[in-house]
């Protein structure tokens, strides 16, 4: 049923001609037994699954993951040039393994050259292979038009950092082939709305990141368009103004959406608590993670933070310092798990927030969930309390990963 690839156990979609075949699980919102029905990549129908008999023991069944922010994943690292169309095939079939079926291959603050150079790999890589350009929804480029102030700019590199500028963006924009769907940016800098005005009137999801801006900044950037806060809460100033500052206006914009990393290192428990209560169903979980998530415990060299330290318990830190994070290393479901461990939402909330969330708010035909005429993005896991165990991902109708048995 399985062939080993790279240690991943892909699908082999046995089902009738037309592709037609069930999944029964326990669905992820209500715990119900349902029966999935899939043809022609689409899900045909979702129905409870009368008779089944010790429900308990079926698997739980939830909506493809879908990530807006990734920087890498399993040693493959969009940012680290050079790198071939190869490398994004293959981190694109590795993330079927963490539930993930779409996601948005992440690209950060460079010089204009480099970032023209990666998006436009990406965008080989998609035209390359048909699945991966199903599973890629898009680019983000996270900078370099970000706060050149440390604090608030993270780890992108200040010789990089700039001012907005739409020549160069359109430049990107055509080496990418129209694929970069969000763009990261700071409203500090002079002459910001216009720019922001520019990308959304393109259908480019403008968010808030990186930034030192005041709050009339952020209030005109929204104005203009911005639409997303990029890891709110992180990337920012270790000091700041009690009130009023970047943080508690972005989220009293009613339309900004919120993005955050819920790996249970990024952000206080009360800090999460209060994004979700004061966004509601504007809250969604991005991993951000680094190349080094899916990797062994232990010290890496990396381009941008030097040596670093991932830890056995999934903390990845400067190896100079272990009080300074170095990027994330965990992937969504970590934060799925993290916030049922720690009660700070339901199975279902939390998955929603990692999946069909995300989707709607990009506009993805995912965004329909698992409803009848939406694409057959889904995923087969066990859950134990507040352990998620991945069994199978469904990406277009077809079994892309099934977990291997381990074998004694």
């Amino acid at each position: 049923m399985t062939n080993a690839t790279n240690g991943i156990g892909i699908g082999n979609g046995i089902g009738s001609a037309d592709g037609r075949f069930e999944r029964v699980g326990r669905h992820y919102a209500t715990g119900l037994p349902v029966r999935v029905a899939v043809r022609a990549g689409l899900i045909e129908s979702v129905e409870p699954a009368a008779g089944t008999e010790r429900a308990e023991e079926l698997p739980w069944i939830g909506p493809g993951l879908v990530d807006l922010q990734i920087n890498g994943y399993a040693g493959d690292d969009f940012n680290t040039l050079p790198f071939g169309p190869e490398l994004v095939v293959r981190a694109s079939r590795a993330l079927w393994r963490e539930g993930v079926t779409s996601y948005y291959p992440t690209v950060i603050t460079n010089s204009p050259e480099a970032i023209e150079e990666a998006v436009g790999v990406i965008a080989r890589a998609c035209e390359a292979d048909p699945l991966t350009d199903r599973t890629v929804a898009g680019i983000h480029v996270e900078g370099p038009f970000i706060s050149p102030e440390d604090g608030a700019r993270g780890a992108h590199g200040r010789q990089y950092v700039r001012a907005p500028d739409w020549e160069l963006f359109e430049k990107w924009q055509r080496a990418s082939g129209g694929r970069i769907r969000i763009l990261t940016l700071s409203p500090e800098w002079p002459d910001s709305a216009a720019f922001i005005a520019k990308c959304s009137a393109s259908g480019v999801t403008v968010s808030i990141g990186h930034t030192s801006a005041t709050p009339e900044q952020i209030r005109e950037a929204v104005r203009a368009g911005a639409r997303m806060s990029t890891h709110l809460g992180n990337g920012a100033h270790l000091m700041m103004p009690r009130h009023p500052n970047y943080i508690w206006e972005q989220l009293a914009q009613d339309e900004l959406w919120t993005c955050v990393i819920a790996d249970g290192f990024h952000l206080p428990d009360a800090v999460l608590k209060v994004v979700f209560k004061t966004k509601g169903e504007q809250a969604m979980l991005v991993s951000d993670a680094v190349y080094l998530c899916g990797m062994p415990a232990g010290e890496y060299e990396t381009h941008v933070g030097g040596k670093v330290v991932l830890t056995p318990e999934g903390r990845l830190h400067t190896a100079s310092n272990p009080n300074i994070l170095a990027g994330s290393a965990q992937m969504l479901v970590w934060g799925v798990e993290h916030l049922l461990r720690r009660g700070l939402a339901d199975l279902s909330g939390a998955w929603d927030m990692s999946s069909v969330r995300p989707a709607r708010f990009m506009g993805l035909a995912a965004g329909q969930g698992l409803t009848a005429g939406a694409p057959a993005d889904f995923v087969l896991f066990e859950r134990n309390r507040d352990r998620i165990g991945l069994l199978e991902t469904v990406k277009d109708g077809k079994s892309v990963y099934i977990r291997e048995e381990k074998t004694a």
